[in-house]
Parts: structure tokens; C-alpha cells; sequence
């Protein structure tokens, strides 16, 4: 819900940054550049914005390494690393943060995952070479690399192909 500002202030003015961004925050983990992005498209300056981020990640409120903890912990089981490093890129988190955020699939086994997404998708195993074409499109657009998309798909009894090594 929106709140409009009190009577005789003035409305055609932009909101502040700090109270606007403690409500954002306050509703999900956001990263540093995808809120200073979305406090500026409020019309707010871009000083104020800055300092109001500067202030907040003092306070520990703002964190680019624990939003990027997050994204991982989410996106983990239906994408592959890849995917989820582009997407950390993609919404401005550096890479030592997004190294350190990777680091938490260190231990997973992604062609069990890849299974697994897999069984949950689709009913059967392939039975010729549009329906694995179509599955392996499938895992390589959830990020996963061709090789490990093969190997879930031999696990999960697909035929094998002559040209395939």
C-alpha cells in the first residue's frame, strides 16, 4: 500500500531516500546497485540516494554479499552455477561477493541436480532425439553445462546416441 504524504506537504516532491529504503529493505534483501536504481526512479537525487546507501550499509541494513547469500540460496536445485552467477551480474553484485555467495555449491553434485529438475519437468526419459534435444535445451537454458545436461540424461536412461562421446 502506498502512503501518500501528510496534508500541506508538498506531493509533487520526491520522497526521501532513507525512510524509502528502509521500507524497501524491509520487505526483501535488495543489492546496492538494484536499490540505488529503484530509489532513483523514484525521483529521488542521486546524492541523497548515495548517502542514504552509504548510512545504511554502516548499519549493517544493506549488504551486497548477503543479498547475493540469498539469490543463491533461492535459485540452488533449479539452476545450475552459471545461471545464478549471471544473474548476480546482472543485478550489480561484484564478483568477489558473487565468488564468495558460489562458494556455498562447492559441495553439490550438479549433475544429481540436473537429474532431479529433470524428473521433476518431464515424465519420461527421452525416447528419441527431439524429445533429448528438447531436454537437454532445458537444462542448458536452467544454466547447466552440456556435458553435466548428457550426464543427467544417460542417468536418467535416455538412449544413447552414436555421435555422442
Amino acid at each position: 500500500m502506498r502512503r501518500l504524504p501528510p496534508r500541506g506537504a508538498d506531493r509533487s516532491a520526491p520522497p526521501a531516500a532513507m525512510p524509502t529504503a528502509v521500507r524497501l529493505l524491509a520487505r526483501r534483501e535488495y543489492g546496492r546497485s538494484e536499490l540505488r536504481a529503484r530509489l532513483c526512479a523514484r525521483g529521488i537525487d542521486a546524492e541523497s540516494v548515495d548517502a542514504a546507501l552509504n548510512e545504511l550499509e554502516r548499519r549493517g541494513l544493506l549488504s551486497d554479499a548477503r543479498y547475493a547469500n540469498a539469490v543463491v540460496a533461492q535459485k540452488a536445485g533449479r539452476y545450475g552455477r552459471r545461471a545464478i552467477a549471471y544473474a548476480l551480474k546482472g543485478k550489480g553484485i561484484d564478483a568477489a561477493a558473487t565468488d564468495a555467495a558460489l562458494g556455498q555449491l562447492a559441495g553439490r553434485d550438479e549433475v544429481a541436480e540436473a537429474l532431479a529438475l529433470l524428473t521433476r519437468r518431464f515424465d519420461t526419459p527421452p525416447q528419441n532425439r527431439n524429445e533429448k534435444a528438447r531436454q537437454v535445451r532445458f537444462l542448458l537454458s536452467r544454466g547447466y553445462a552440456m556435458s553435466v545436461a548428457l550426464k543427467a540424461l544417460r542417468l536418467a536412461g535416455a538412449p544413447r546416441d552414436e555421435d555422442e562421446t
